[in-house]
């Protein structure tokens, strides 16, 4: 992969580089090798049938499915997306399936108990959110796909025709066989309403295979038993023959369910977890994930990954993976100019200069550390030793001296040089201000009128 802008050039995965608005991918690869691609990348569970896939013709329509169940798309949804793009290379046409009809369903994969029912008009606002997402990450490797809504052809089937036409290619104990259903049996159970999930992503497979001739379907692992009903749906009602692809369960170093932050879900919608909060995700990210995620989530080469591997080896303490992981993903999901801002703002927490750096970032970047209110006037007034003991950033003012005599205390970034220095008035022009005692021990001083 590489990020340069027009021109080609291949630029390192060095702090200060440019950000182009476009990702360039290297020259895709033929249908014959993208196997091989995802099973390097760690990104191949199961396939149907691994010769026939690899053999279809350039131009085949594929299909990826999303659940519209929350207002904006999570990390863990990434996974999926990359997998589109890697078969797009290849010469496959992807469609993207939104399940504004099985969203009001709620696929069972993967939960131990039932989902609640979203109302129409939420389904089909987290539909838009989700197109847009997805169609500006694509548009950022000048990928192009077909978007549908099973919702379209779902809405006017009739509870006798979808019985007629698609459950009698069924036999109940076809479908307790799966592990979606097989697990929730064996606990909290399941309704027929999630029971019947199975049916209706056999009936979008068959409808798409109808249509559009598409003859592959890709999902996760937990998804497996849901695909391969359509398969058998394809066979059995339209004597066709069609495919599937899966990848398996991403789990991080410790085992658990990739995809969660600390405080919860880590959303691809800016409005919901910041670009800046998403670049941290990915630069915290342990040694022993951050070279396995690049192969996953970035389109770096085989040979460029191994390179980097081998210098994170020599230089862990420079967290070379991480950073690449890091400024890659973050500019294939909110671009260029994002991520240039998020290491803008990443560089304020080492000291580094505030200039550029808004208000509301500075919110965002330092909102789990202690805050204070003090009012302008008092600030434009009081000594440094005053304003960090009035603050609570350290308890005496002779502590405060000492610091400073010392070189160790800091407002906006900058040294406070001797304890008769004032404020200088341009920060009082903002409505925060931000005291340092020592390298990373901060304090955040909301300026009040």
């Amino acid at each position: 992969m590489k990020y340069n802008a027009e021109s080609g050039q291949k630029l390192n995965a060095h702090r200060g580089r440019d950000y182009p608005s476009k990702i360039v991918l290297d020259q895709g690869f033929d249908a014959m090798d993208f196997i091989q691609e995802l099973s390097w990348r760690g990104l191949l569970s199961d396939a149907s049938d691994r010769d026939a896939i690899q053999k279809l013709a350039p131009g085949t329509a594929f299909f990826i499915g999303f659940d519209p169940t929350a207002p904006s798309l999570q990390v863990g949804n990434l996974l999926p997306i990359l997998v589109t793009i890697t078969l797009a290379r290849a010469g496959l046409s992807p469609i993207i399936l939104f399940g504004g009809a099985t969203g009001s369903i709620g696929d069972p994969s993967g939960k131990s108990v039932e989902r609640p029912l979203l109302a129409r008009e939420i389904i089909s606002s987290n539909v838009e959110v989700q197109k847009e997402q997805i169609r500006q990450i694509l548009g950022r490797v000048n990928c192009q796909a077909t978007f549908v809504d099973n919702f379209d052809w779902t809405k006017d089937v009739s509870v006798l025709d979808f019985l007629r036409d698609v459950g009698k290619h069924f036999t109940v104990n076809y479908m307790i066989a799966k592990d979606v259903v097989k697990n929730r049996l064996g606990g909290e159970g399941i309704s027929y309403t999630e029971f019947s999930y199975m049916l209706l992503q056999a009936f979008d497979f068959n409808h798409l295979y109808q249509k559009f001739n598409c003859k592959l379907q890709i999902g996760g692992s937990d998804q497996w038993g849901n695909i391969t009903a359509g398969l058998e749906l394809i066979r059995r009602k339209s004597q066709g023959e069609a495919y599937a692809l899966s990848w398996p369960l991403l789990l991080n170093a410790q085992g658990k369910k990739f995809g969660k932050s600390e405080s919860g879900a880590l959303w691809l919608s800016p409005q919901l977890t910041s670009p800046f909060k998403f670049h941290q995700f990915w630069l915290n990210v342990e040694d022993a994930d951050a070279v396995r995620f690049l192969k996953i989530f970035t389109f770096l080469s085989e040979a460029e990954i191994q390179s980097i591997a081998a210098a994170q080896a020599t230089s862990p303490e420079k967290r070379i993976a991480q950073r690449t992981l890091a400024d890659a993903v973050c500019t294939l999901v909110h671009g260029a100019a994002a991520t240039k801002a998020a290491e803008q703002s990443a560089h304020v927490l080492f000291g580094g200069s505030l200039e550029g750096i808004s208000d509301s970032a500075l919110l965002e970047i330092f909102s789990d550390i202690p805050s204070k209110e003090l009012s302008k006037e008092r600030l434009r007034s009081a000594a440094p030793a005053d304003i960090f003991v009035e603050s609570g950033a350290l308890k005496s003012k002779s502590e405060v001296r000492r610091l400073i005599s010392n070189g160790g205390a800091y407002w906006n970034n900058e040294r406070v040089s001797d304890d008769a220095s004032k404020l200088p008035e341009t920060f009082l022009e903002r409505e925060v201000l931000l005291l340092r005692t020592g390298k990373k021990t901060y304090l955040l001083v909301k300026i009040t009128a």
